[in-house]
Formats: C-alpha cells, structure tokens, sequence
C-alpha cells in the first residue's frame, strides 16, 4: 500500500503522529527532496529504501511504488506541508488508481499555517477579512486565465501567495494592479519553522526591495493584507451579549 503522507511546513516535530507513526514503519519511503527536511528521515527504520523524488521523474516515482507494490512492501510518499496544496497528487493517484494499487492520505500542517505562527497572526480577523487566497504568481507554468494574480488582488482580502519568491518584482505589480495600495502591509517568511526561518515584514510596495535585500529567492510564502496591522472587531464568539449553542447572552447592563 502506498501513503501519502505530509511532512509539515519543516519542524520534524510539526509531522503529525500518524505521519511519524508511517514513516518508522515504512519499507519504502520516496520524498520531496527539494522541500522536506532531511531531519525526518531519522525516523526511517533500518533497511527502509530511500528516494528522493526531486531527482526522478513522475513515471520513476510510480514505478519504484510499483515495484514496492509487487514485493508486498508498504510505502510511504512524503510530501512537503499538506500534500494537497501544489504536491501533484493526483496525478499520482489516478495511475495507482490505474494500477489497482491501494493508497491513503495523511494530511499535514502546511506551510502556510506555519508562517502564520511565525508572526503570530491571525488570517480572518473580524471586520478586516473573512476569507484567505491561496494562490500563485504565473511563472514558468501557467494558471487558469480567471485566476490570474490581478485579478484575484482585486478582492482585497487576505491572500498568501506560494512559489513566487523569485518573481517579487511581478507579484507587486500585480497586487498594484488590485485592490492593494503601495502601503498594504506585507510580509515574507523564509522557511517557516525551520532553524533557518526569516521573517520580512514590509509593505506590498517594498516587497521587491526588501526580499532581495535579504536574498531570498525560494522557499518563502508572501502574505499581504491589513491582518498583518489590524484594527479588528471583537470576535462576537466569546462577547457575553451573544448567545451560543453552549450559553446564553446576557442583557446590555447584567454583571457577568
């Protein structure tokens, strides 16, 4: 059988526990070199054989799960954050489907869920955004027409924006061209939750300047939006006045 299982955003102790419980039992583990921390790879018991798909093709990748397959050993594709943002799974799912070869999904902490962490934010902020784009800059492969980088902008909501460090000059051209000002907060995080992390703090009009200044140019998620400098509403889940499935509002004027 083959898992795919997600590696987290870095930390090896951000891997959930049925990941790590995967991956210590693992005959065969095939991981994405160029993202996942090596770290992780302690966990593999003696014996286990080890791949890293950064330097495969997708037919080696589906042939070594094959070949696994057929020896009746169990193995383990090890994506980076939460393989269901931008980890070509499907793809590799739909020929084991082909293959009549049984697999599952554990997901894991994505990267963007991390960077947040990393400067202790909130994306949805009452009264400042309530919903989050998660999207990428068109570069050397293209997106849907209807969801160019513009014209996702012109929403004016929370966005992080993957695979497009290396093209900060575009990615502020095209929030401009949105509904964000020069001076909309910005933020760049360099390997979240890694040893390594870096945290950019900036404005959608510096965000060029400053990640070059800083030298990055890969793994690094660009967030933008007014919930990196919040003048939010409180949450009306924990006012006293509001009423729940679990308590009562209490009437303008009762003492809690």
């Amino acid at each position: 059988m083959v898992h795919f299982v997600g590696a987290g955003p870095g930390a090896p102790d951000l891997i959930t526990m049925r990941g790590k419980r995967l991956l210590e039992k693992a005959d065969v583990i095939i991981y994405a070199g160029s993202l996942v921390n090596p770290a992780l790879l302690g966990l593999a018991k003696e014996g286990c054989r080890i791949y890293n798909s950064a330097r495969m093709t997708l037919e080696q990748v589906l042939q070594t799960m094959e070949n696994a397959e057929k020896q009746g050993l169990m193995t383990v594709r090890l994506h980076t954050g939460d393989p269901c943002l931008y980890g070509a799974i499907r793809e590799q799912m739909d020929a084991l489907d082909g293959s009549n070869i049984p697999y599952d999904s554990t997901p894991g902490v994505s990267s963007f869920c991390g960077a947040a962490a990393a400067i202790n934010a909130e994306y949805t902020l009452p009264g400042v955004s309530q919903s989050v784009i998660i999207t990428r800059l068109a570069g050397r492969t293209h997106v849907p027409e209807k969801e160019d980088l513009a014209a996702l902008a012109s929403h004016g909501s929370t966005m992080v924006i993957f695979l497009s460090a290396s093209m900060l000059g575009s990615v502020r051209e095209a929030l401009l061209q949105g509904a964000y000002s020069p001076d909309t907060p910005a933020a760049i995080v360099y390997k979240a939750t890694w040893p390594e992390e870096k945290v950019i703090r900036c404005t959608v009009d510096t965000l060029c300047d400053r990640g070059e200044a800083a030298g990055i140019k890969s793994t690094a998620l660009i967030m933008v939006g007014d919930f990196l400098q919040p003048q939010y509403e409180r949450s009306r889940l924990y006012d006293p006045e509001f009423t729940t499935g679990f308590r009562k509002g209490m009437d303008k004027g009762d003492t809690p």
